[in-house]
């Protein structure tokens, strides 16, 4: 059985103390609390759906905004996948996936190529799942892929409720995610790039 990739990352700023652990080659075992319960559900989603082993214990200025912490998350998961899938050699690379919940729609597409750009056309007319505004999963997502090293395009075909547009967008992420960093044993001794490196 092939090594598995894990990853642990700890950041700790005046805004925020997050401690993330990471297994690409998981179970999809959950363990998430970062103060913010919808965030927590839609994180314990992707590491379900991916099939990651995911720990997250994040504190945050929550009594400010829920911004620093749900950004900072997204910085931190992004190093935690650069550092796990290390030199990327044999890794599909790209992964794509089209998920629908209820009457939402959604496309999630990943290139983990070392370049960093998020497309992000999610619109809705409703933004809050109680105190959560969905306007933070770009956020997210901006942060993740920077620091990731990640081309992401995200795109909402149609839907409108808000629980549900940002319940598709994170199980897309996870199953987009987990085709990419598959290993494909055509090429377990190659990088998937003709430059003969993504770092």
């Amino acid at each position: 059985m092939a090594e598995q990739r894990l990853s642990q990352i700890t950041r700790n700023t005046s805004e925020t103390r997050i401690s993330l652990s990471l297994n690409i080659d998981g179970s999809g075992k959950g363990d998430i609390n970062t103060g913010i319960p919808f965030f927590d559900h839609m994180l314990e989603l992707f590491a379900r759906h991916g099939l990651f082993d995911l720990t997250v214990k994040a504190e945050g200025d929550l009594s400010v905004d829920y911004h620093h912490t749900v950004e900072d998350v997204g910085i931190v998961l992004g190093q935690a996948l650069k550092e796990a899938v290390g030199d990327k050699k044999g890794m599909v690379r790209y992964g794509f996936f089209l998920l629908p919940m209820d009457e939402c729609l959604a496309r999630f597409v990943i290139d983990i190529g070392n370049r960093p750009l998020l497309d992000y056309r999610v619109t809705s007319q409703h933004q809050f799942v109680r105190d959560f505004n969905i306007l933070l999963v770009r956020e997210f997502f901006q942060a993740f892929a920077n620091s990731a090293g990640a081309n992401v395009h995200i795109e909402l075909l149609h839907g409108d409720e808000p629980h549900h547009i940002a319940e598709a967008i994170f199980k897309a992420f996870a199953r987009a995610l987990d085709a990419a960093t598959r290993i494909d044993d055509r090429q377990a001794d190659r990088i998937p790039s003709t430059k003969g490196t993504l770092s």
